[in-house]
């Protein structure tokens, strides 16, 4: 039975309190409110382990917003002498102490959390000293690999995000055409591991496969559009972006795949799809 993820267990007993599960070896209890309305012993269910107010495990039926060795964006709710609770999704608050906290956490604010169990206290608990928990010298990702993203936070530089779970990268602003804020899960790819171990990331394939991509958006635009966009080379970068989602660049390529293609027939005010 582990601790902070989702285990199948299977219904054992039913007492006044709840039912109680097993997993052939150690018992937990389900209680009440989260018992499902039908179910018979022997049935199999799952359920998130964790500590209740009184540091016994007990069950729930209720999703987490962050499971055991994840990252999450998760508000605090409250703050005391010990520490900060944020609200993970779960009656009881996840606890982050001050020693785990990479600056003073404020009450109602949002912070890029890690779970994690205490090896002294066999505890659950947060963190947002997050670089800690992130290895980018035993990588396991390869350059054009699809991957998933976490948003962790934005600089002048970029959008700093988590990869895969393990890894940090940075996604340019220069390389970005929508709002993207912490806390938004995203996919992306693989652009540059560098010598010292820091990669590039980017939302856009890189490629021939990228600009297929980029000329599929242009076509669903333009269906969306009754069959026309008044976008041509000469449009400002900024109103492809706003329109697309994509750099100029990206564009004309993609207008060039679908005319080759016979797709679309470039006008003085626009590109017109072809019935």
């Amino acid at each position: 039975m582990k601790l902070g993820e989702v285990n199948t267990l299977k219904i054992d007993r039913k007492t006044q309190v709840g039912l109680f599960l097993t997993d052939g070896k150690t018992d937990v209890l389900l209680p009440n409110k989260y018992v499902p309305k039908q179910f018979e012993i022997g049935d199999e269910i799952p359920v998130f382990i964790y500590l209740d107010h009184e540091e016994r495990p007990v069950a729930t039926t209720l999703k987490p917003y962050i499971n055991l060795n994840e990252f999450a964006w998760l508000q605090v709710s409250y703050i005391n002498q010990f520490g900060a609770f944020v609200n993970w999704g779960l009656e009881k608050d996840l606890f982050v102490p001050f020693r785990e906290q990479a600056r003073k956490m404020e009450e109602g604010k949002r912070y890029m959390v890690y779970l994690f169990i205490d090896e002294k206290t066999n505890r659950l608990v947060g963190s947002s000293r997050i670089d800690r928990f992130l290895d980018n010298e035993n990588l396991t990702v390869t350059e054009g690999e699809e991957v998933n993203l976490l948003v962790s936070h934005i600089t002048d530089l970029g959008i700093n995000v988590i990869i895969n779970n393990q890894h940090k990268g940075l996604i340019f602003l220069n390389d970005v055409y929508e709002n993207i804020s912490p806390g938004k899960k995203l996919t992306g790819y693989i652009k540059t591991i560098r010598p010292d171990g820091k990669i590039d990331v980017s939302l856009q394939k890189s490629g021939t496969e990228a600009i297929e991509d980029q000329a599929q958006l242009v076509l669903n635009e333009l269906k969306a559009n009754k069959g026309f966009l008044g976008l041509t080379d000469n449009s400002h970068p900024e109103e492809i972006k706003s329109v697309l989602k994509m750099s100029k660049k990206a564009f004309k390529k993609a207008v060039g795949n679908l005319y080759k293609n016979r797709l679309i027939a470039i006008e003085e005010n626009g590109i017109r799809l072809v019935e």
